[in-house]
């Protein structure tokens, strides 16, 4: 499998991902089990037409955008961040409808002269996936540098908006999950190597600090618990440990983003993370075509994002 079609299979299979949990967002997982999401479908939560993606792929968008081509440039990036706030920058029509408080609060001290990378919240209750869930395009654009690089810029993009060590670590683990499967790994080989690599590289302070919160996933057996034990709320660990369970319990692109979506709650980006690492491994090709089609704006999104492929491919 060409690496090109892995990558554009992460930054599609994370857009359709976010689109397809978008209209059930907040939603329960009893709700779900009596309706669940089979397709692409609209309105609901946000009362937005199907397909249209929410700010997990507007941020992921704008992250595409500013590494395409370049290296890393936090200010570029929070330009790009700030115009998504007042312009409605990389949304399907302008509108930016779904916003993170802590999110929000970055941005606002960004705006307001704060240097990107120490805009973030750093305290113990900013710890949503906002940073996560656009995370993969770095992910993408440094798989093939030292890990230590790639994790530090990791850290870096987290910081503009979640700069608690947690949400810095959790970015970190699921780029060297992505990064283990662009090269080919099978999903529970690709975890191991996520393990072995996060025990290593996050052993010092800070880090080391955080490691009974990511317990779960660095006990090698997340993919044997039950779903009853799998949340699916914005809390980072959750969204990090949903999103690998649905890959490793799952045979398909298509299965792995619908029991991502099915768990309800915080849908869309448990739906984005799930199906970004879900469309690395199985690649463009495995999304369904109706979904893809189903994409608001997909024909000015590959502007942006077959670039990128081109660039990280290269």
């Amino acid at each position: 499998m060409e690496k090109s079609e892995r990558i554009a299979g992460g930054i599609w299979g994370a857009i359709v991902g976010d689109a397809l949990g978008v209209p059930v967002e907040f939603t329960s997982r009893e709700e779900r089990r009596r309706d669940p999401v089979t397709g692409m479908r609209g309105y609901g939560t946000h009362n937005q037409p199907p397909g249209t993606w929410s700010d997990d792929s507007s941020l992921l968008l704008c992250t595409v955008e500013q590494l395409a081509g370049h290296k890393y440039f936090p200010e570029w990036l929070g330009i790009l961040f700030e115009s998504w706030v007042d312009f409605g920058y990389m949304t399907p029509d302008g509108l930016v409808f779904d916003i993170g408080n802590t999110t929000s609060a970055a941005i606002a001290r960004i705006k307001q002269g704060v240097a990107p990378e120490e805009a973030g919240g750093a305290g113990e209750r900013d710890n949503g996936n906002g940073s996560l869930m656009r995370i993969l395009p770095v992910a993408l654009c440094y798989a093939g540098a030292p890990v230590e690089e790639m994790l530090a810029t990791a850290h870096s993009v987290s910081s503009l908006t979640h700069r608690h060590p947690r949400s810095q670590m959790a970015c970190g683990l699921y780029c060297l999950m992505v990064k283990a499967l662009l090269e080919g790994k099978e999903p529970p080989n690709a975890y191991q190597y996520m393990i072995a690599q996060g025990q290593l590289h996050y052993a010092a302070p800070p880090f080391a600090n955080e490691h009974r919160h990511f317990a779960r996933l660095f006990s090698g057996n997340i993919a044997e618990m039950p779903e009853t034990e799998i949340a699916s709320s914005g809390y980072v660990v959750h969204t990090l440990e949903a999103s690998i369970w649905c890959l490793l319990n799952s045979s398909s692109f298509e299965e792995t983003v619908l029991k991502a979506v099915n768990l309800g709650d915080d849908t869309d980006t448990t739906g984005c993370l799930a199906g970004g690492i879900a469309g690395v491994y199985w690649a463009v090709n495995s999304i369904p075509a109706e979904w893809l089609g189903a994409i608001e704006g997909k024909e000015w999104l590959g502007d942006y994002i077959d670039p990128f492929v081109v660039w990280c491919g290269r």
